[in-house]
């Protein structure tokens, strides 16, 4: 059937929903109504609701959920629901293929259309359409999966906004609703992933006196210490030595020309690999501060203007973390990955670099295989961009595929059973 008319029809509904996170937009999200609208198009192929709604407030009180997210709840939870059904009987992980899929979006509302076979609107490729594509394949499939397999979807929230999936995907996965095989909709040109980045951030700040511009020496100048420091740690972080990537991101001091800002602060983000890099990272981080807070007051401690605020740096600089501590995804399933690869899937190459999403919950699963899948990708489709959209016969190829691949796991449902075939 591939992705028909009323699949083109229940994209545009969703695109017209606008499901922005809370944490990036101030206007509620409507993301009840688009996963009830979506929940009404899988019970159309037999699939059954187990749990749709916001999770426990208590997600929120881990070390590891980023700073952005604990500071806005837990109220905003209430319209931040994640849905989760299931085609089949209850069987157990070696029969069962879950998918992960968000409805939530970046900020910034797309116009919504459909025309010579390209869609439009925030989401189009991340990933309401990759949603909409994966109902089209498990509804080729269904004549191959009888009752001998389940099949589970995570609709979530949080993916975006800098969420992490803290309390969207990761939930669900600890609650064990999870399967022998794992497909986290994404889009990476019909690639599977079986990596994910993670990424911290990390915050500098200087607390200080500001003074006025005729006295610049009576105070602490922020901004020439962050200035700094931003050259600095770009200077010692920028290597090739590790697969993560650094951004020196914002510096916020003031916007008067004639002030001494005495506080401000300088954010950086680091991605990271494995646990074992990320964990090398912060503590090359943390060596790079002290550094170059050291460089500063040697540099400055003559100065005429800024002797004060080099001789207080060490005193008024503070290094904390906005995020840290996420884990890593990095799989292997010699079983798994020829399943995909017979479904029409190849490999993500291994010296191309991965992207962070969801699937980092799904690391150290037992039994289980869990790779990034979809549709388009992420820089061409400008997904987080203006113009983001999704051809239709991106979505039909990834439909396809999705059915291939339940068609092969129903075939084959253990690697057990593959090794003897």
């Amino acid at each position: 059937m591939g992705f028909s008319d009323d699949d083109c029809a229940l994209l545009l509904e969703l695109l017209e929903l606008p499901t922005v996170s809370p944490l990036e937009t101030s206007d509620p999200p409507q993301l009840w109504q688009a996963q009830r609208r979506y929940a009404r198009a899988a019970e159309e192929l037999g699939f059954r609701v187990l749990h749709h709604g916001p999770p426990d407030p208590g997600v929120l009180d881990r070390d590891d959920v980023p700073e952005t997210v604990r500071r806005a709840g837990p109220e905003f939870l209430d319209a931040q629901p994640s849905l989760l059904l299931r085609l089949g009987p209850e069987l157990p992980r070696s029969e069962t293929v879950m998918f992960n899929v968000h409805l939530d979006t970046v900020a910034g509302l797309e116009p919504v259309g459909l025309r010579g076979g390209r869609f439009t609107g925030r989401g189009a490729i991340d990933a309401k359409g990759p949603a909409v594509a994966l109902l089209s394949g498990i509804r080729d499939a269904l004549p191959a999966l009888g009752d001998d397999v389940a099949v589970l979807l995570q609709v979530v929230s949080g993916e975006e906004g800098g969420a992490m999936g803290t309390y969207g995907t990761r939930p669900l996965v600890e609650q064990g609703h999870v399967g022998r095989l794992n497909i986290c909709c994404e889009p990476t040109g019909l690639r599977y992933l079986p990596r994910s980045t993670a990424s911290m951030t990390a915050r500098v700040r200087v607390d200080g006196q500001g003074s006025i511009d005729d006295r610049p020496d009576a105070g602490h100048n922020a901004t020439a210490l962050l200035g700094f420091l931003a050259q600095h740690l770009a200077s010692r972080l920028d290597t090739t030595d590790r697969p993560g990537r650094l951004c020196v991101a914002g510096l916020r001091t003031g916007d008067l020309h004639n002030r001494v800002y005495g506080s401000g602060q300088l954010l950086l983000n680091l991605s990271y690999a494995t646990t074992a890099e990320g964990a090398a990272a912060e503590k090359e981080l943390q060596r790079a501060f002290e550094d170059g807070i050291a460089e500063f007051r040697e540099r400055f401690s003559g100065s005429r203007e800024f002797a004060r605020t080099a001789r207080d740096a060490a005193a008024i600089t503070h290094l904390d973390w906005v995020k840290r501590g996420l884990p890593c995804l990095d799989d292997t399933d010699p079983w798994a990955e020829d399943l995909l690869e017979r479904a029409g899937a190849r490999r993500w190459p291994d010296e191309e670099p991965a992207f962070t999403c969801d699937a980092i919950w799904m690391h150290d699963l037992p039994g289980c295989f869990t790779a990034v899948l979809g549709p388009g990708r992420l820089d061409t489709n400008h997904a987080h961009a203006d113009g983001e959209h999704a051809e239709r016969a991106e979505l039909e190829e990834f439909a396809a595929v999705v059915s291939a691949l339940l068609t092969e796991f129903a075939r084959h449902r253990t690697g057990e059973e593959h090794d003897a075939a």
